[in-house]
């Protein structure tokens, strides 16, 4: 078996293996292998090849890793993720809303919606604001 491709399938195996523990680590040693197979279809000198896979992994390790792992995990207050990302968004109701029952249509997704305070409903076709979501159900006002 040609050493590139032993290259390459310690390469697929490190990936697979980032797949279960998520640390951004064995990434890092899939793109050395990646760069020892590279030295591979080069040449057969298998020092070469591990000495490309260390210098290649720990460059990634060293460099990438951390701006990696700092965008994976550092948020700041102002970064709003999740269904929070829909509060203050604009809706189409879909089913009557009030206060008890109703849906709305963002887009091409439709939540379940009641109005944020009692009395008020909408009818179908009514444009509404999301201000608040609990759940699966997305809390509606008047725009």
């Amino acid at each position: 078996m040609p050493a590139w491709l032993l290259w390459l399938i310690a390469s697929g195996l490190f990936a697979a293996g980032e797949v279960a523990s998520l640390d951004l680590v064995l990434l890092m040693f899939a793109g050395g292998a990646l760069g020892g197979m590279g030295v591979a279809l080069l040449t057969d000198n298998v020092l070469l090849q591990l000495v490309a896979f260390i210098v290649v992994s720990t460059a990634l390790l060293v460099v990438v890793r951390p701006v990696a792992k700092r965008h994976l995990v550092d948020r700041t207050p102002e970064q709003i993720d999740g269904v929070a990302t829909y509060v203050g968004r604009t809706a189409v109701v879909s089913q009557r809303v009030d206060e008890h029952a109703g849906r709305v249509r963002m887009g091409d997704d439709e939540w379940t919606a009641r109005t944020q305070l009692d009395g008020e409903a909408y009818d179908v076709g009514d444009e509404v604001r999301i201000v608040q979501i609990e759940g699966p159900i997305a809390y509606v006002s008047h725009i």
